[in-house]
């Protein structure tokens, strides 16, 4: 994206959202909410690769670790599949980690 033609908030940070309205629609639209599932998913997989790499266990391992096969845990952490909301808890009790909720104002 060429940030030579968007505005500025300081030195290194632009307001991309007219390109972005302008790629994905209004902001809300089907189009925006479905791009915004997808960019969540591909973070949830990377920090379930990151937090895999930094327990030093391998994918094998990890599905060893959770009742799947290798392949399965590749596709989680390349952002092709997404686990279920029992299988995420699975990996990350697996990697010696845990969920944690916090309350935020509204």
């Amino acid at each position: 994206m060429n940030t030579m033609n968007k505005k500025p908030l300081s030195d290194n940070t632009y307001d991309i959202t007219a390109h972005l309205v302008e790629r994905f629609g209004p902001i809300g639209s089907d189009t925006w909410k479905a791009e915004e599932d997808r960019a969540w998913e591909e973070y949830n997989a990377d920090i379930i690769r990151e937090a895999r790499k930094k327990s030093g266990i391998t994918q094998s391992e990890l599905a060893k670790r959770i009742g799947a096969d290798k392949a399965y845990v590749s596709k989680v952490e390349h952002g092709r599949t997404v686990p279920t909301v029992s299988t995420f808890y699975r990996i990350v009790a697996a990697l010696g980690m845990q969920v944690v909720l916090i309350k935020l104002p509204l």
